[in-house]
């Protein structure tokens, strides 16, 4: 036996058409969001600029300190001096062959470079970031114990110094 598909009239689509005309709207709608451009070209531009290195700026990093920290209620104005043990480090990404000579063994190493549109760069493997040594904060409230605690935990928490390398003190009313 035979299966034969009738032809459907014109009623019959126009009846279900009628009947499913919401959900063919919101299928309709979802492959118009699925087709639709999503930038993707300026997403991987963008990350593309991140990949570049960093620059470790002391003087901004001491600056966005002292601004947080005059918020904390009570301090006033506030000023932060950072010192750092070692700075930015980059390790590059190296290749390492071995060859026998004559004279023994000898170890040769290359640094991985990659050519880019722009020329070439160097492929960094780790990224160090400075390691700070101490800090002193000065502020218009630093003779109360509990903004000096609030100071000293949030310099802390911001630079990985422990409490005995952070020195909070009082200063003067008047800015000089």
């Amino acid at each position: 036996m035979r299966f034969q598909w009738k032809k459907p009239e014109a009623e019959q689509v126009w009846k279900l058409l009628e009947k499913y005309k919401y959900v063919l709207i919101i299928l309709a709608a979802g492959l118009i969001l699925l087709l639709w451009p999503t930038g993707e070209k300026e997403k991987r531009s963008e990350s593309a600029d991140h990949s570049a290195p960093e620059e470790f700026d002391l003087a901004a990093l001491e600056e966005k300190l002292s601004q947080i920290l005059s918020q904390v209620e009570g301090a006033g104005k506030v000023t932060v001096a950072l010192t750092v043990k070692s700075g930015m480090e980059q390790v590059p990404v190296t290749d390492r062959s071995t060859s026998v000579t004559e004279r023994g063994n000898s170890l040769e190493e290359k640094t991985v470079v990659v050519n880019t549109g722009l020329g070439q760069e160097t492929v960094v493997r780790v990224q160090r970031y400075p390691q700070f040594q101490g800090a002193v904060v000065v502020c218009q409230g630093g003779d109360r114990a509990d903004v000096r605690l609030l100071l000293t935990q949030a310099v802390s928490a911001l630079t990985g110094l422990g409490a005995d390398r952070i020195t909070v003190c009082k200063g003067s009313a008047e800015p000089s």
